[in-house]
């Protein structure tokens, strides 16, 4: 077990930081397995990472806004998540600028010149973040962003060796070994940084191997010779467990579906350019005898029992982006032969009538039609909604949360569910809409199908009231899920050498 408060002579949190050699390697799984493990040993612990870019966001009790990989490990460790555990999201809209997003709440939108030059403002703002959580837990497990060794962004780095540096935080270095490559990562990395940043590294952990592991023995003891730095231990490929995803480029390049390839029930989702809090049919990929694919290439729609329009982080754009492509007349052709339609979010307000925005907080003031699927009309304006929502579906409950500038106003339709609590206080109103016919409906609430009794009765609604949901689903199979990491983890790292070297 790790050094705790109780004889740390500062009485302040032990930290640990988890780099990696690149984007998508596996820190967020090797964070997420640490903070349940370190759970387990009796530990109070908290994940932090001070920078996060990612449209993928989720809603504190408080009602502030966060990336979802710190979410995802705040309930690894079991805690309530904090805006302190990720002071800073940027959120992308557009190829040069993001929504920043400071500890919950827009701070402004801004151009990455524009954001480097706000930067010792920022990292001051995360440092006073990473304190408060050092002075309310026993270890931090901090995740860096994309590779460490970036030499031309260095200067202006404030979450990998910066962070690290401040908070004297030894660093376990990740590596993918299904990426190829893995010793030029490994290696490649160390030359990129400087003696001092070298010495912080305390071991590596190689990532997504298959095959048999006894056969890479000698690779280990190459990286070890070569780097004078222990590996900790190489993770297997895994199928037995599912943990959110953090970056979306695991739904990158979608393949079209060819019809003869659908051999059960299927689902759509359209990957649109901004596409935001893609995990929100992680659940659904979770259940059998049910297909979720995600679609960007133009594609007959005739084989899916429904099509899904997701969070979008630019609604006009991608709303331009569905007309241009041709999935709008697809769409219109699959709904009016009957086809079900969801809208969730940005989702739901392009298959309104029309998408206002005068202040242009996506760009350009101006508007934009709509799919004109369900009869409403939005205005994208300030401030942005983020709640924690409970809400009911006829005789079902649920609980998810709501990220959206604007308001939509029901014009025609019936609403979708009751809303009965937002952040905590009780209240009654109306979310979403469902058109005359009932096979169109849109919602702004996020996270509906980790609710079983939710995606129950939906499935039923779109006639596959055959699909069981189990009982280890939604938020039930995520705590299961936390424990499956965290025992793959511990059988294949040395915990005991790796934690030694970061006491």
């Amino acid at each position: 077990m790790l050094v705790s408060k109780a004889n740390n002579p500062n009485h302040n949190a032990r930290c640990v930081a988890v780099f990696g050699t690149g984007s998508d390697v596996g820190k967020s799984i090797v964070t997420t397995a640490l903070c349940r493990l370190f759970l387990n040993q009796g530990m109070r612990v908290a994940p932090f990472k001070a920078q996060n870019m990612s449209n993928n966001s989720g809603v504190t009790p408080e009602g502030l806004e966060m990336g979802r990989a710190q979410l995802v490990q705040a309930e690894a460790a079991r805690i309530a998540p904090h805006v302190d555990m990720n002071p800073i999201l940027l959120k992308p809209t557009s190829d040069v600028g993001s929504q920043v997003v400071l500890l919950g709440e827009v701070f402004e939108n801004s151009t990455a010149s524009e954001y480097h030059r706000k930067k010792e403002r920022l990292y001051g703002e995360a440092c006073q973040a990473l304190d408060r959580l050092r002075s309310d837990y026993e270890i931090v497990v901090m995740e860096g962003a994309g590779s460490c060794a970036e030499v031309n962004l260095m200067e202006n780095d404030i979450v990998n060796f910066r962070m690290a540096e401040y908070a004297q935080a030894p660093v376990i270095l990740v590596a993918d070994i299904h990426r190829g490559g893995v010793f030029a990562q490994i290696v490649g990395t160390m030359e990129c940084l400087s003696p001092q940043q070298r010495d912080l590294i305390s071991g590596f952990v190689i990532n997504r191997f298959r095959g048999d592991i006894r056969l890479f023995a000698d690779g280990v003891q190459w990286i070890e010779s070569k780097t004078g730095k222990p590996v900790f231990g190489v993770l297997p490929w895994y199928n037995h467990f599912n943990i959110e995803s953090e970056d979306s480029v695991v739904i990158e390049n979608p393949k079209q579906v060819a019809p003869e390839n659908i051999s059960s029930p299927a689902i759509a989702v359209l990957r649109i350019p901004h596409i935001s809090n893609f995990t929100d049919f992680e659940a659904l990929k979770t259940l059998n005898l049910l297909q979720v694919y995600f679609l960007e290439r133009v594609q007959e729609l005739s084989q899916f029992d429904a099509v899904i329009l997701p969070g979008s982080k630019s609604t006009r754009a991608d709303l331009e982006w569905i007309k241009k492509k041709g999935w709008a007349d697809h769409i219109h052709s699959y709904a009016q032969q009957g086809g079900h339609v969801l809208g969730i979010c940005g989702g739901y307000q392009m298959l309104g009538r029309q998408v206002h925005d005068p202040d242009g907080l996506e760009g350009s003031p101006g508007s934009t039609a709509g799919l004109n699927l369900l009869p409403v009309e939005t205005v994208l304006k300030a401030p942005k909604t983020t709640t924690r929502t409970r809400f009911t579906w006829a005789e079902h409950s649920g609980i998810g949360y709501e990220i959206h500038m604007g308001h939509t106003e029901r014009q025609g339709g019936a609403p979708l569910f009751e809303v009965c609590e937002q952040n905590g206080i009780a209240c009654r109103q109306e979310d979403g809409c469902v058109a005359t016919d009932a096979n169109i409906m849109g919602t702004y609430i996020h996270g509906l199908f980790d609710n079983p009794a939710i995606s129950k009765r939906w499935l039923q609604h779109i006639g596959l009231d055959h699909i069981d949901i189990p009982k280890t689903y939604g938020y039930v199979a995520k705590e299961q899920d936390y424990d499956l990491l965290a025992e793959h983890f511990a059988a294949h790292i040395d915990m005991e050498n790796l934690v030694s070297r970061l006491v």
